[in-house]
């Protein structure tokens, strides 16, 4: 009896089969002295789904056939190249002398009786920044205390469709789209590609990351 519960301890039994299937992605930039460097990965119910090292991303589950995966990969490095050279601009005409780390940790989680629930934080050199409230579309301040950027960063992103229902969508849709296509709860898995929804998602994440970036260097950090 004691070997077959050390033996259903390795295996897992009796593991909890209520967990979610989940969609998560963190994105990470560094901005020192002008130069960003940005890396990051995406998972897919707990697999390593896409790899995002400088300026490329590596598909690491075999989710697109490789001519298209080659286009998406080059609309990645375009896009952050752009970001760099941006950031670069934001540098020289305001000048910053410290380095600054900005995460975007965003998912969504599916569960066995079929609700979802997704999610989207922001932290900033190590501290919790902002975060998105998905259900109304909003923004909330996270960070301890009156902060002026923080205040200016969630007015500014409450301004636009991309960061306010683009978001809520890809979140609530394209996230929970992709978990449902991939549940054995719906009865079957779907045979279509979502590589190109993870991809969106990442992309997504990098507007906002531009964004967030570009409010916090054209402010230089203060109110």
């Amino acid at each position: 009896m004691l070997r077959l519960l050390l033996l259903c301890g390795a295996l897992g039994c009796g593991a909890d089969q209520e967990a979610p299937l989940t969609f998560t992605m963190l994105q990470r930039t560094r901005v020192s002295k002008g130069i960003s460097v940005f890396w990051g990965n995406a998972s897919l119910d707990g697999r390593l789904s896409h790899l995002l090292e400088g300026l490329n991303v590596t598909q690491v589950l075999p989710l697109e056939p490789p001519d298209a995966w080659a286009r998406r990969q080059q609309d990645v490095a375009t896009y952050l190249l752009s970001f760099s050279q941006l950031v670069k601009l934001f540098i020289k005409e305001r000048p910053i002398n410290y380095t600054q780390n900005l995460s975007c940790h965003l998912g969504c989680r599916l569960f066995p009786n079929g609700s979802a629930h997704s999610f989207y934080e922001v932290t900033l050199n190590g501290t919790t920044f902002l975060s998105f409230h998905v259900p109304n579309a909003t923004w909330e301040r996270r960070w301890p205390g009156a902060h002026g950027v923080a205040a200016f960063a969630e007015k500014e992103l409450m301004k636009y469709s991309k960061t306010t229902q683009d978001l809520q969508h890809f979140l609530n849709t394209t996230c929970v789209g992709i978990l449902r296509a991939q549940s054995a709860w719906t009865g079957k898995q779907s045979s279509r590609s979502h590589a190109p929804l993870v991809l969106g998602l990442i992309l997504g994440t990098f507007a906002l990351l531009g964004v967030a970036v570009g409010i916090f260097l054209c402010t230089r950090g203060s109110s």
